[in-house]
């Protein structure tokens, strides 16, 4: 399976680029708070507002479009997502594309690119690709090791989410972020997320928060909803088995308190959920235990 990097760099030639083994900790304690997360996750009550619609990333699923872009758009459908959220288009056409969605009844509201597409004048072909496959956001899926020096540097980005994000409007799209750990990295002058929103007009510039790296590093997401209302229009949904190790897992098959978080979805301005697992080792039994937990999840 290939790292996001290598998967963005394979890519980087497109409109359109890509989105971006740890041992499980076997304390009593570990067991505990994962039953605790399942029982959450599957809803404990029948109150509540249920999480819909309810999409997939299909980084997950990345192995299975480079061979049969159809096929495994059809069995997302048939698991039962409604929406997807792509990383590349894997050689097929942006009408082609379109033609496969309409045909399994899947919207795609969103899609990730590489910097470089932002970099060096890209956009505009991702912009034309976007409004034939009908997508609503263009999202920055990261920044590589290479881009994260100083804060200084993190306000060059912020200046280019800017910029990139008036074309977006222009054309009638949105222009978003996804965060991994390391913008949560602190430095001597600040938290580089922090100045990513301080520094992004928030009437251009909106944030897909992915819940999974956000609590990895130690951060509350509810925090950031309060701080910055509206701000955050889609999530990623992954869990994490625990600290120390933070082995991603299918949702509800871990820690992450999602019914905690996603309570406040109204606040956060949330209005996509797009369920990811970034190497699973079986995606089609991830994506499948993923679905039906988040598909329980009342709020």
């Amino acid at each position: 399976m290939q790292d996001r990097r290598s998967f963005l760099a394979a890519l980087a030639a497109t409109s359109l680029g890509a989105c971006a083994r740890m041992a499980v900790g076997s304390s009593p304690a570990d067991a505990n708070a994962t039953l605790d997360a399942q029982q959450r996750a599957a809803g404990g009550t029948s109150g509540g507002t249920p999480i819909a619609p309810i999409g997939l990333q299909l980084y997950t699923v990345r192995d299975a479009m480079q061979r049969d872009v159809a096929g495994t758009l059809a069995h997302v459908a048939r698991v039962g997502y409604k929406e997807v959220e792509f990383a590349g288009y894997f050689d097929k056409t942006p009408t082609e594309i379109r033609s496969i969605l309409d045909a399994n009844g899947l919207r795609a509201p969103s899609s990730h690119l590489g910097i470089d597409v932002l970099e060096k004048g890209g956009l505009g072909a991702a912009i034309d690709a976007a409004k034939v496959v009908g997508h609503e956001y263009l999202v920055l899926a990261w920044l590589p090791p290479d881009r994260r020096g100083s804060l200084d540097e993190y306000r060059r980005h912020a200046a280019l989410m800017n910029r990139s994000a008036e074309q977006a409007k222009r054309a009638g799209l949105r222009f978003a972020y996804h965060n991994h750990d390391f913008e949560f990295e602190p430095t001597a002058a600040g938290i580089p997320y922090d100045l990513l929103l301080a520094e992004t007009d928030p009437s251009l510039v909106q944030m897909e928060l992915d819940l999974y790296w956000t609590v990895r590093a130690g951060q509350d997401p509810l925090t950031y909803f309060a701080r910055y209302p509206g701000r955050f229009t889609m999530v990623h949904l992954k869990d994490s088995a625990g600290a120390p190790e933070h082995q991603m897992t299918p949702v509800g098959r871990g820690t992450i308190d999602f019914a905690r978080i996603l309570s406040r979805r109204d606040q956060a301005g949330i209005r996509h959920f797009f369920v990811e697992h970034d190497d699973a080792a079986d995606p089609w039994a991830s994506i499948e235990t993923s679905y039906q937990n988040v598909s329980k999840m009342r709020v």
